[in-house]
């Protein structure tokens, strides 16, 4: 690559000046480009935001002809400089004092020691995401040359603009071995895209070098997670048909007065609100007619025998009861006399779903039939029911504030300690150190592209910081498909419980919850323990999902944006407390410990007392698990 079809200004700055500048640190962080350092004109210092500008510029290496090739008509007249700069990427740096662009233990000394100069403007500091950088793609497969661009106002003379392109010759000793690695991953509905990139010191243009190399590029809408390509749409289109002419059919069946399905498309088990409900059954003694459809995710597929089943229990049930985003439902018409059911499976109401994001990226069309033939719908208070119909696009007195039931465990004192002293026995470590519960919400528009952005974690400086006396628990969230990778010498500190199933236990015990946008807060905060909101997207989020309430307000506990912050008010226990009560009465009123009695004498209990259905002969129920302590102990052994 030409050098001069960078900038033909980089040769000298005008009238002989000299361009003070220096790379004071760099560093690749998972997907991130971190670097700091200063350039400036020597002799013209500003403090004005206005009159100097900084830019990392990744510039392509390439055959600009044989580019050019490519569409001789649209590129045939542009220029060699022209068609590169087009193709260059261009990011802006903030602008920083001198004196802030060393890090604390560096030994090193500048040695200009003009005051003007180190309080000026003249560092810069950047943190480059290189996953997101090409119109929210990683950056493309190809060869990259990086430089600083510096532009500078005189300070007596603003029509006077003094311009340089900048290598960053001193790069090479901040890359480990001379060479450092990273992946980039990418995750849409339509595409997911892994690229391997390699940082290095270009011996030729004296400048850091990138080299992107894509790994992997599949359609996950043909892939299931063990590559095993999914049933073909028109089998599934068929399916479906079926399904519903099914149910057309079976509704001409009499309803059955005391038949009840717990219906799940997230869990093979039943745990959550399903078991507390179920519980609650079995001690009432209720005699009913139980049927548990359930699955392990949406994409499972399911056989023509049972979609037909499943259309007969649905067409001839009292009661139906979902617990989560099921789509197989929502085409069918819940029969007059019958009730479909959504005890949702999150406390409170925080980021908006559902019908709240019409218009957002990843919301349901207008034309969507998806929750709206829910006939009711238990949720934690009163003052989110408004959410709820919102989100669900049900009238609002469908909804109905019963508490959540899987709730109800944290003023089970019995159980509560159960739990401890099986986790502490089984986990030692556990209770040998203060626990840090990690628990963020996933990135992206839906199950298909969930991700987590772990290159955020500075796992070194956790380690380092706090592994004296926490330990850090990981619980990520199920949709997220990419893995953390924990380095072996910290395996001690950062323990991954992200396949335990039922998060409230690991609650228990946990002394400090690190979140950032999961309805994981709601139960915390029934504990009254300290937690903090690890947001640092949280403009970016606000744009694209947003919120029931203004985010800043309404968390119960102090917002960080980084490690270091994360740190700080982990060690100096600047948590904001007071705020816990007030948002666990309002999120909770006064249900817990009886939200599950609530959803059967509230919801159930009603339904089933409807006249106009055949009487049928009861049934006893044996239920999965007899106990919370037994469905715990379930829990615990698939586990790991």
């Amino acid at each position: 690559m030409n050098l001069g079809s960078v900038d033909n200004r980089n040769a000298e700055i005008r009238s002989g000046k000299k361009v003070l500048e220096e790379l004071t640190h760099l560093e690749i962080k998972g997907s991130n480009l971190e670097v700091r350092g200063f350039a400036s004109v020597e002799g013209i210092y500003t403090r004005r935001e206005s009159s100097i500008r900084k830019m990392v510029l990744i510039v392509p290496k390439l055959d600009v002809n044989a580019y050019r090739e490519k569409d001789p008509i649209l590129l045939g007249e542009k220029t060699d400089t022209e068609i590169l700069d087009e193709l260059t990427l261009k990011i802006p740096l903030e602008n920083c004092m001198v004196a802030e662009v060393f890090d604390e233990d560096s030994d090193e000394d500048f040695e200009v020691e003009d005051p003007e100069f180190l309080e000026s403007l003249s560092g810069y500091r950047g943190y480059i995401d290189l996953s997101i950088i090409a119109k929210g793609k990683p950056l493309e497969a190809g060869e990259y040359n990086v430089f600083i661009t510096l532009e500078q106002l005189d300070n007596e003379n603003e029509n006077i603009k003094y311009e340089k392109v900048i290598p960053l010759a001193n790069s090479r000793r901040f890359l480990n071995n001379t060479v450092s690695s990273t992946r980039l991953n990418y995750y849409s509905k339509q595409s997911v895209m892994k690229y391997n990139l390699v940082a290095s010191f270009d011996n030729y243009t004296k400048t850091l070098r990138l080299k992107s190399t894509l790994l992997r590029s599949y359609d996950p809408r043909i892939m299931d997670e063990d590559d095993v390509v999914q049933e073909n749409r028109y089998v599934r289109a068929i399916k479906k048909r079926v399904f519903q002419l099914a149910y057309s059919i079976f509704s001409m069946f009499p309803i059955k007065k005391n038949k009840v399905v717990f219906a799940s498309d997230s869990r093979t088990e039943l745990t959550g609100n399903f078991f507390f409900i179920y519980e609650e059954m079995v001690k009432r003694e209720m005699n009913l007619d139980i049927k548990f459809l359930l699955k392990d995710n949406i994409n499972e597929r399911k056989s023509l025998r049972e979609l037909t089943a499943m259309a007969y229990h649905f067409a001839t049930s009292k009661v139906i009861l979902v617990d989560d985003f099921y789509p197989i439902i929502y085409p069918l018409a819940i029969r007059n006399g019958a009730d479909l059911i959504q005890v949702w499976h999150a406390a409170g109401a925080f980021k908006t779903f559902g019908f709240s994001r019409l218009g957002r990226p990843g919301g349901p069309s207008p034309r969507s039939r998806n929750h709206r033939n829910y006939t009711k719908a238990a949720v934690s208070s009163e003052g989110v029911r408004e959410n709820y119909a919102e989100g669900f696009g049900i009238t609002v007195d469908k909804v109905h504030a019963t508490g959540i039931p899987r709730a109800d465990i944290f003023v089970d004192e019995e159980y509560k300690e159960y739990v401890r002293s099986t986790l502490y026995e089984k986990y030692p470590e556990l209770k040998e150190k203060k626990v840090i519960l990690f628990a963020p919400t996933f990135r992206g528009n839906g199950q298909a592209t969930a991700h987590y952005p772990f290159e955020k974690l500075n796992l070194k400086k956790l380690y380092e910081s706090l592994s004296d006396e926490y330990v850090f628990v990981l619980k990520i969230h199920p949709f997220v498909k990419n893995k953390i990778r924990i380095p072996y010498e910290y395996h001690d500190f950062f323990l991954d419980f992200s396949d335990y199933r039922e998060v409230n236990d690991l609650l228990l015990v946990t002394d400090i919850l690190i979140t950032d946008y999961s309805s994981v807060c709601f139960e915390f905060a029934l504990l009254n323990k300290p937690m903090l909101f690890f947001a640092f997207d949280v403009e970016e989020y606000i744009e694209s999902r947003d919120f029931y309430y203004d985010y800043f307000d309404f968390i119960p506990g102090p917002l960080v944006r980084d490690v270091n912050q994360m740190i700080d008010v982990i060690q100096n226990e600047e948590f904001e407390t007071e705020k816990i009560q007030p948002f666990a009465q309002y999120f909770f009123d006064d249900t817990v410990g009886n939200a599950a009695a609530n959803v059967i004498d509230q919801l159930i209990i009603p339904s089933l007392n409807d006249e106009g259905t055949e009487e049928e002969e009861e049934q006893a129920i044996l239920p999965p698990a007899k106990s919370r302590k037994e469905l715990f102990d379930r829990t615990l052994s698939s586990d790991k």
